[in-house]
Protein backbone atom coordinates (compact mmCIF):
# COMPACT_ATOMS: atom_id res chain seq x y z
CA UNK A 1 0.00 0.00 0.00
CA UNK A 2 2.83 2.37 0.82
CA UNK A 3 4.44 1.81 -2.60
CA UNK A 4 1.10 2.41 -4.30
CA UNK A 5 0.41 5.63 -2.42
CA UNK A 6 3.89 6.97 -3.16
CA UNK A 7 3.57 5.98 -6.81
CA UNK A 8 0.10 7.53 -7.06
CA UNK A 9 1.60 10.96 -6.53
CA UNK A 10 4.06 10.30 -9.32
CA UNK A 11 1.29 9.09 -11.63
CA UNK A 12 -0.60 12.35 -11.47
CA UNK A 13 1.43 14.21 -14.06
CA UNK A 14 0.05 17.60 -14.99
CA UNK A 15 0.76 19.62 -18.13
CA UNK A 16 3.11 21.66 -15.94
CA UNK A 17 4.89 18.41 -15.05
CA UNK A 18 5.35 17.79 -18.79
CA UNK A 19 7.19 21.09 -18.96
CA UNK A 20 9.24 20.21 -15.89
CA UNK A 21 10.30 16.88 -17.41
CA UNK A 22 11.38 18.63 -20.61
CA UNK A 23 13.16 21.40 -18.73
CA UNK A 24 14.97 18.87 -16.54
CA UNK A 25 16.22 17.05 -19.62
CA UNK A 26 16.95 19.98 -21.91
CA UNK A 27 17.08 23.04 -19.65
CA UNK A 28 14.51 24.80 -21.85
CA UNK A 29 10.77 25.21 -22.08
CA UNK A 30 8.93 23.18 -24.68
CA UNK A 31 8.17 26.32 -26.68
CA UNK A 32 11.87 27.24 -26.68
CA UNK A 33 12.77 23.73 -27.84
CA UNK A 34 10.28 23.91 -30.71
CA UNK A 35 11.47 27.38 -31.71
CA UNK A 36 15.14 26.38 -31.57
CA UNK A 37 14.57 23.12 -33.44
CA UNK A 38 12.48 24.61 -36.24
CA UNK A 39 14.43 27.87 -36.47
CA UNK A 40 11.73 29.45 -38.63
CA UNK A 41 12.17 32.76 -40.42
CA UNK A 42 10.11 35.61 -38.98
CA UNK A 43 7.77 35.43 -41.97
CA UNK A 44 6.65 31.93 -40.90
CA UNK A 45 7.20 32.07 -37.14
CA UNK A 46 4.15 34.22 -36.30
CA UNK A 47 1.73 32.08 -38.31
CA UNK A 48 3.15 28.88 -36.86
CA UNK A 49 3.01 30.26 -33.31
CA UNK A 50 -0.76 30.71 -33.62
CA UNK A 51 -1.16 27.10 -34.83
CA UNK A 52 1.20 25.82 -32.14
CA UNK A 53 -0.59 27.68 -29.34
CA UNK A 54 -3.95 26.19 -30.40
CA UNK A 55 -2.33 22.76 -30.56
CA UNK A 56 -0.91 23.13 -27.05
CA UNK A 57 -4.31 24.12 -25.62
CA UNK A 58 -5.93 21.00 -27.09
CA UNK A 59 -2.95 18.79 -26.18
CA UNK A 60 -3.11 19.94 -22.57
CA UNK A 61 -6.82 19.10 -22.42
CA UNK A 62 -6.00 15.59 -23.64
CA UNK A 63 -3.26 15.51 -21.00
CA UNK A 64 -5.82 16.28 -18.31
CA UNK A 65 -7.96 13.39 -19.55
CA UNK A 66 -4.91 11.11 -19.42
CA UNK A 67 -4.31 12.20 -15.82
CA UNK A 68 -7.90 11.29 -14.90
CA UNK A 69 -7.40 7.84 -16.47
CA UNK A 70 -4.19 7.34 -14.48
CA UNK A 71 -5.85 8.53 -11.26
CA UNK A 72 -8.74 6.14 -11.88
CA UNK A 73 -6.22 3.33 -12.34
CA UNK A 74 -4.48 4.28 -9.08
CA UNK A 75 -7.77 4.39 -7.19
CA UNK A 76 -8.81 0.96 -8.50
CA UNK A 77 -5.43 -0.75 -8.67
CA UNK A 78 -5.88 -3.05 -5.68
CA UNK A 79 -9.36 -4.23 -6.72
CA UNK A 80 -9.02 -4.02 -10.50
CA UNK A 81 -11.68 -6.14 -12.17
CA UNK A 82 -11.78 -7.30 -15.78
CA UNK A 83 -14.47 -4.72 -16.50
CA UNK A 84 -12.53 -1.83 -14.96
CA UNK A 85 -9.31 -2.91 -16.70
CA UNK A 86 -11.20 -2.97 -20.00
CA UNK A 87 -12.73 0.47 -19.35
CA UNK A 88 -9.38 2.03 -18.45
CA UNK A 89 -7.56 0.42 -21.37
CA UNK A 90 -10.22 1.58 -23.85
CA UNK A 91 -10.07 5.12 -22.42
CA UNK A 92 -6.27 5.15 -22.60
CA UNK A 93 -6.22 3.89 -26.20
CA UNK A 94 -8.81 6.49 -27.23
CA UNK A 95 -6.78 9.22 -25.55
CA UNK A 96 -3.68 8.13 -27.48
CA UNK A 97 -5.68 8.08 -30.75
CA UNK A 98 -7.09 11.54 -30.02
CA UNK A 99 -3.57 12.86 -29.46
CA UNK A 100 -2.43 11.33 -32.76
CA UNK A 101 -5.44 12.86 -34.56
CA UNK A 102 -4.66 16.25 -33.05
CA UNK A 103 -1.05 16.03 -34.15
CA UNK A 104 -2.12 14.97 -37.65
CA UNK A 105 -4.57 17.88 -37.88
CA UNK A 106 -1.88 20.29 -36.66
CA UNK A 107 0.60 18.89 -39.19
CA UNK A 108 -1.87 19.70 -41.99
CA UNK A 109 -2.28 23.27 -40.78
CA UNK A 110 1.43 23.77 -40.15
CA UNK A 111 2.38 22.37 -43.56
CA UNK A 112 0.42 25.17 -45.21
CA UNK A 113 2.33 27.93 -43.40
CA UNK A 114 5.82 26.50 -42.79
CA UNK A 115 6.13 23.87 -45.53
CA UNK A 116 6.18 20.10 -45.41
CA UNK A 117 9.73 19.66 -44.16
CA UNK A 118 9.36 22.06 -41.23
CA UNK A 119 5.95 20.65 -40.35
CA UNK A 120 7.47 17.16 -40.39
CA UNK A 121 10.26 18.38 -38.10
CA UNK A 122 7.63 19.67 -35.69
CA UNK A 123 5.80 16.31 -35.69
CA UNK A 124 9.06 14.45 -35.24
CA UNK A 125 10.03 16.59 -32.23
CA UNK A 126 6.55 16.44 -30.72
CA UNK A 127 6.44 12.64 -30.97
CA UNK A 128 9.88 12.40 -29.43
CA UNK A 129 8.89 14.61 -26.50
CA UNK A 130 5.66 12.66 -25.98
CA UNK A 131 7.65 9.41 -25.84
CA UNK A 132 9.89 10.90 -23.16
CA UNK A 133 6.90 12.06 -21.12
CA UNK A 134 5.03 8.75 -21.54
CA UNK A 135 8.15 6.86 -20.55
CA UNK A 136 8.58 8.99 -17.43
CA UNK A 137 4.98 8.34 -16.42
CA UNK A 138 5.12 4.63 -17.27
CA UNK A 139 8.24 4.19 -15.17
CA UNK A 140 6.19 5.26 -12.16
CA UNK A 141 3.08 3.15 -12.75
CA UNK A 142 3.10 -0.46 -11.61
CA UNK A 143 1.90 -3.06 -14.05
CA UNK A 144 -1.37 -4.77 -13.24
CA UNK A 145 -0.79 -7.21 -10.36
CA UNK A 146 2.85 -6.11 -10.04
CA UNK A 147 2.48 -5.18 -6.38
CA UNK A 148 0.85 -8.54 -5.62
CA UNK A 149 4.12 -10.23 -6.55
CA UNK A 150 6.01 -8.28 -3.88
CA UNK A 151 3.68 -9.26 -1.01
CA UNK A 152 5.05 -11.70 1.51
CA UNK A 153 2.93 -14.81 1.95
Amino acid sequence: MLVLSISAGLWAQTPEDDVAVIQDIYGKSKTQLVDDFLHLPESQAAAFKEIYNKYEIERKELGKKKIRIIEDYAENYETLSDEKANELTQANLKNNQDLDKLLSKTFGKARKVIGGKNAAKFVQLEQYLQIIIRSEIQDNIPFIDELDKTKKI
